[in-house]
C-alpha cells in the first residue's frame, strides 16, 4: 500500500478518498454516491443469495463449497467500506475519527487477501481431491481450521495497515486545517519491503497456484471428455471421469479467478504508482483516479456471486423462486419427480466419479 514519502525536505501525503475539489461538484458527488450505492446493493444481495443457496444444500457441502462460502463472506466484509467512503467523498476532509481510519483500509485489504487465498485454496483442494481419487467430504473441524488459517494469515499480513494508517492534519487556505486519512510508514524501506512482499506472497504466488491447479484440472477434464466421447467409462490409463455438471463448475471457478485478477490488478498497479510518486514529483496521481479504480474493484464483489450462482446453481435458483412465488408442484407427482431428480443429481462439487 502507498504511504508517505519525503520530497525536498517536506513530507507529502496521498489523501486516498479525501478529494478537495472546490465548489460546483455536487453533480459529481451524486454520481459517485449512486455508483457506490448500486454496487453495494448488488454485492449485498448477490452474496447473501449465494450464502443462502449454499446453506440450502448444507447436507451436500464439501470442502470446496465451504471455501466458496468463505469467499462470499469476505466479499460482504469488503463492501462494508462503501458507506464510509461515500461519506468522505461528500465531506472531503476526514471526519470519521481515528478508529475508522485505522480499520477502514485494513478491512478492505484483509477481505481482498481472504478472497484470493480462498480461490487459491479451492483450486488446491480440487486438484488434490482428483489426484487422490476421493470425494472431498465436508469435515467441520478441518473446514473450520482451513477458514481460520486463511483469515488468520490475512489478518497478520495486513496488520501494518491497521497500525500505520492515521489521521493527518494539513494546512489549508485562509489558515484553516483539513484532515486526511493516510498511511504514514516509519521508514521508506519498510514501506517498500511490505509492498513488494505483499504483492508476491498474496498476489503472485496464489495466482500461480490457481493457474497451475486449474491447468491440471482442465487437462484431466479434457481427457475425461475424450474418453466419454469414445464410449469409455475410463481411459486406458484409468484416468478420472468428470461429469458435465462438474465441467461447468470448473469453468465457473476459472471465470471467478480471471475476474478477480482483471478487477484487482488496476488497484495493485496504482498502489505501486503512488509509491513511485513519492520519488518522482512529475508523476501526479489524482485521488479521483484512485477512487474510480477502487470502485471498479468493489464491482468484483457484485460479480463474484453472479458468476458462481448462475453457472452452478441455475436449477436451484429456479426452484427457490418457484417456492417463493407459490408455484408448487403436485404432492404425488412432485414427490416422485423430486426423488428421481435427486437420484440423478450429483453432489455440487464432486468432480470425481468412480
Amino acid at each position: 500500500m502507498p504511504g508517505a514519502g519525503a520530497a525536498g525536505g517536506y513530507r507529502t501525503y496521498f489523501p486516498f478518498f479525501s478529494d478537495f475539489r472546490g465548489r460546483n461538484v455536487t453533480a459529481l458527488r451524486v454520481g459517485e454516491s449512486v455508483a457506490l450505492g448500486s454496487i453495494f446493493l448488488l454485492a449485498l444481495v448477490g452474496n447473501v443469495w449465494g450464502i443462502c443457496l449454499l446453506a440450502w444444500r448444507r447436507h451436500r457441502l464439501c470442502v470446496a463449497n465451504c471455501l466458496v462460502l468463505n469467499l462470499f463472506c469476505a466479499d460482504l466484509l469488503f463492501i462494508t467500506a462503501i458507506p464510509f467512503i461515500s461519506v468522505v467523498r461528500w465531506t472531503e476532509s476526514w471526519v470519521l475519527g481515528d478508529v475508522i481510519c485505522h480499520m477502514l483500509f485494513y478491512m478492505m485489504t484483509l477481505s481482498g487477501t481472504v478472497i484470493i487465498l480462498s480461490l487459491s485454496a479451492v483450486s488446491l483442494e480440487r486438484v488434490v481431491s482428483i489426484a487422490r481419487l476421493r470425494h472431498a467430504a465436508c469435515r467441520r473441524r478441518k473446514v473450520l481450521a482451513a477458514a481460520l488459517l486463511v483469515w488468520g494469515f490475512a489478518a497478520a499480513v495486513t496488520l501494518p495497515l491497521c497500525c500505520f494508517f492515521t489521521v493527518v492534519r494539513l494546512p489549508a487556505a485562509a489558515g484553516e486545517e483539513v484532515q486526511i486519512c493516510t498511511l504514514v510508514w516509519p521508514s521508506t524501506a519498510g514501506e517498500i519491503l511490505w509492498d513488494v512482499t505483499y504483492a508476491i506472497v498474496v498476489f503472485l504466488i496464489p495466482g500461480l497456484v490457481i493457474v497451475i491447479s486449474y491447468s491440471r484440472i482442465l487437462q484431466i477434464t479434457k481427457a475425461s471428455r475424450k474418453s466419454l466421447n469414445a464410449g469409455l467409462a475410463y481411459s486406458q490409463n484409468h484416468q478420472i471421469r468428470v461429469s458435465q455438471q462438474d465441467y461447468k463448475l470448473f469453468r465457473a471457478l476459472i471465470v471467478l479467478m480471471i475476474s478477480f485478477f482483471i478487477m484487482w490488478s488496476p488497484v495493485i498497479i496504482i498502489i505501486f504508482l503512488i509509491l513511485v510518486q513519492n520519488y518522482k514529483q512529475d508523476l501526479n496521481i489524482l485521488p479521483s483516479v484512485f477512487f474510480w479504480i477502487v470502485l471498479f474493484t468493489f464491482a468484483n464483489s457484485a460479480v463474484n456471486p453472479v458468476l458462481y450462482n448462475v453457472a452452478h446453481f441455475r436449477r436451484k435458483c429456479h426452484e427457490i423462486l418457484l417456492c417463493f412465488t407459490g408455484n408448487h408442484i403436485g404432492n404425488g407427482a412432485g414427490t416422485e419427480t423430486t426423488a428421481k431428480r435427486s437420484k440423478r443429481e450429483q453432489p455440487n462439487l464432486s468432480f470425481i466419479t468412480r
